[in-house]
């Protein structure tokens, strides 16, 4: 019951803005800054570094977003939300895009009222427990005391997977992934579930990372990314285009450090002229300048530095690619042709 009542409460906020949200590109060039909603803090992902400064692979698309727009990937103004205030914080207009690991759900895409333009990170929920614990599966966990952040797809996943397979657990609510830290640490909870990303960035925040295990069980799709209002179009384009200016960069070869050169005339391959504004008007057909895909490379590197830099298998967090390579790779990443 509470669930429907939120959900009717945010579509409500959704309708009355969906009039307010056709000019948002004309709010963002107004205000000189892009409003990008993240996550609370998750490290590799969103969370500000030791000078305050926002960073992670979720930041790089609002980063990305305000240099296609603005030509300035520091215009932006991050904006914290929680699972339950992220949908409210969009539908409102608080915030312009919201870039916070948010599953792609049909009730969240036709009754909320929103457009998911890409799916940045492919996930799926899993669970964490203490080594000393002795558990080896999922499927050994009747019983247990579960940590589960409230106002998220994980809630309903966590009530299927037990009740498909007849076991009991004892919830134990919490509002964000700080909270699910403290929680989880100080025996409050036997297990923490949600996105195997979001588990293995916080697992390595821990005091001592290798007493804390991930389980094999993947017991969900979880298509992760960036969202916009309905009613604005153009506003979902530019989102949509720019993020797949990230992938296509990074299948074509073009990088953080070459983009530059690259653009400053037009060179063999045609598909990347056009995406870099040498050949053809693309810029101008989502009211742009055509320098907006070189600006956001430039920014925030192509796709694969992006994911390198931030949560990949050198960096902290540690994650392969997996699903999320380019298609050329096996993977599912893949840009839409620029033409």
């Amino acid at each position: 019951m509470k669930k429907s009542v939120l959900l009717g409460t945010v579509a409500a906020a959704g309708f009355a803005a969906a009039g307010a949200s056709a000019a948002t590109l004309d709010d963002v060039q107004d205000r000189g800054s892009l409003n990008c909603g993240v996550n609370t803090g998750v490290p590799g992902f969103a969370a500000p570094d030791a000078n305050g400064e926002w960073q992670g692979f979720d930041v790089a698309i609002c980063r990305a977003v305000a240099a296609a727009v603005l030509g300035d990937p520091n215009a932006v103004n991050f904006i914290s939300t929680t699972g339950k205030t992220r949908f409210t914080a969009l539908a409102s207009g608080e915030v312009d895009l919201l870039a916070r690991n948010t599953t792609w759900t049909f009730s969240r895409d036709t009754d909320l009222k929103f457009d998911f333009v890409a799916i940045n990170y492919y996930d799926g929920q899993g669970f964490i427990v203490p080594t000393a614990l002795g558990v080896s599966s999922a499927e050994e966990l009747d019983g247990a005391t579960i940590c589960i952040q409230t106002g998220t797809t994980t809630e309903l996943n966590l009530a299927d997977y037990f009740r498909v397979n007849n076991m009991s657990y004892e919830p134990v609510p919490i509002e964000n992934e700080a909270e699910a830290r403290t929680q989880f640490l100080a025996g409050a909870c036997d297990v923490y579930t949600t996105d195997r990303s979001a588990l293995a960035s916080v697992r390595v925040t821990y005091p001592s990372p290798d007493d804390y295990k991930l389980l094999p069980e993947v017991i969900s799709k979880e298509p992760l990314g960036p969202l916009v209002r309905h009613g604005d179009s153009e506003w979902g384009d530019i989102v949509r285009w720019t993020y797949f200016a990230l992938v296509a960069a990074e299948q074509y070869g073009v990088t953080q450090d070459n983009v530059a050169e690259m653009a400053t005339e037009a060179g063999d391959n045609p598909e990347v002229n056009r995406l870099l504004g040498t050949e053809g008007e693309l810029g101008a057909m989502i009211g742009l300048e055509s320098s907006w895909a070189e600006n956001a490379i430039a920014a925030v590197g192509n796709y694969g530095e992006i994911f390198s830099r931030n949560i990949g298998e050198e960096s902290a967090v540690g994650l392969e690619r997996g699903l999320n390579a380019l298609y050329t790779e096996g993977g599912l990443q893949y840009a839409p042709p620029f033409r």
